[in-house]
């Protein structure tokens, strides 16, 4: 078996679907955007604050593409869409 063949079938099986509804992101929109101003404002500092920024960062990718890998193990798609 090729090794390219392998990888584009895994990844064609493997086709993220949206399960996040626009509540769910504009929520991690607005977490992220508060999160971001307490950190320049030096509300928090330090190790928690680099943490808070990195989870901000994720909120507003996960929010981008729709898609949050947590809520696949538990089932979870707060997407109204079926």
């Amino acid at each position: 078996m090729n090794v390219n063949n392998f990888n584009y079938t895994q990844i064609k099986k493997r086709k993220m679907k949206k399960n996040m509804g626009t509540i769910d992101k504009a929520i991690r929109i607005l977490v992220a955007v508060a999160i971001a101003v307490l950190f320049f404002l030096k509300v928090i500092t330090g190790t928690l604050g680099i943490v808070l920024v990195v989870l901000a960062v994720v909120f507003v990718l996960t929010s981008l593409i729709s898609f949050c890998p947590l809520y696949l193990p538990f089932g979870i798609n707060t997407d109204q869409k079926k």
